[in-house]
């Protein structure tokens, strides 16, 4: 719908003409003689009287463009564009990844070729982003330590792109779970959110950091946020052999889930992560009526421009 942000401007339209009606034109000082006329001078005269006034009205019509010109532009014309509502959640959802030395493991397939557990993860994990629109979503990654890789953000896609470059080993080859939960924890601590979540994924065993899973589980609890943990891995400790590396510890991911009133999801193909994402989606559904926003565009420059496109032939007109 196209309309002007500043109509009053527009009431300037006469200001000109009073000014030259009630002001009137300036009066030149000094004296005049008078000569006496005769015919041909008349005519000739008369010839160039005629041809001053056709210029003095286009240079009056050009003034007067320019100045209608102006006022347009300052009135501010502007289109509304069509914008879909933002939807906002209320919630803020941190994503827990592990990126500890056993996500190099090819042992998952993904569109009938092998990949790694982290490219499994990538895939998967940043589509699930890209559906959280209306989430503030953060992102935490952890191996031997943990760190927070993107603040909250209702910039989702920027969220998917950390998601999907991320890098095993940034963080150190080991894993410790509730360092990368406590990171989470951390942040949220202070947030306002009417709703807290955090989605912790990962194919290891705690055996780094100084406080056990657990107890930061418990945390968790305290403070509200519940936590959905995600067993990835074809076999886990109750399953493995003795001694079998790579195995993750469903057991502890899944009483992380239940002390903070989550959901636990063991996953060991790449069919099952996708159905996790799709799971989530209807535990932490974002659907809502979301914020109208209201984006224009300007038009103000195209008036703005053509006045000063006949200002300036009006100038060079003079000068010659």
């Amino acid at each position: 719908m196209f309309e002007l942000a500043d109509p009053w401007f527009l009431l300037l339209l006469p200001l000109p003409y009073l000014a030259v009606r009630f002001l009137g034109p300036a009066q030149m000082a000094g004296g005049a003689i008078k000569v006496p006329d005769r015919v041909g001078e008349t005519l000739l005269a008369a010839g160039r009287h005629r041809a001053a006034q056709s210029g003095l009205h286009l240079q009056q019509g050009i003034l007067w463009a320019i100045w209608v010109l102006l006022l347009l532009a300052a009135s501010g014309p502007r289109d509304l564009a069509p914008v879909s509502a933002l939807k906002v959640t209320g919630r803020d959802l941190a994503i827990v990844l592990d990126l500890s030395g056993s996500m190099v493991r090819d042992d998952f397939d993904l569109d009938g070729r092998q990949v790694t557990r982290r490219e499994a993860v990538a895939t998967v994990g940043a589509d699930f982003a890209r559906r959280r629109g209306g989430d503030r979503v953060a992102l935490v990654v952890f191996g031997s330590e943990a760190y927070f890789a993107a603040p909250f953000s209702f910039d989702v896609e920027a969220i998917a792109r950390q998601i999907e470059g991320a890098q095993i080993g940034v963080s150190g080859r080991a894993t410790s779970i509730s360092d990368g939960l406590g990171i989470a924890l951390k942040r949220m601590e202070n947030s306002e959110a009417a709703s807290r979540v955090v989605i912790l994924l990962s194919d290891g065993v705690n055996n780094a950091g100084a406080t056990n899973p657990r107890g930061v589980a418990e945390l968790a609890a305290q403070m509200g946020v519940r936590v959905h943990t995600i067993a990835l891995g074809p076999k886990d400790l109750s399953t493995a052999d003795p001694g079998e590396r790579g195995v993750v510890d469903a057991a502890t991911l899944r009483a992380i889930s239940e002390i903070s009133g989550g959901e636990s999801f063991r996953v060991r193909t790449t069919e099952d992560l996708v159905a996790v994402g799709e799971a989530l989606d209807a535990l932490e559904a974002t659907d809502s009526d979301g914020l109208a926003a209201e984006v224009f565009h300007d038009y103000w420059m195209w008036p703005a421009g053509l006045a000063a496109l006949l200002g300036l032939g009006y100038g060079w007109r003079e000068l010659t």
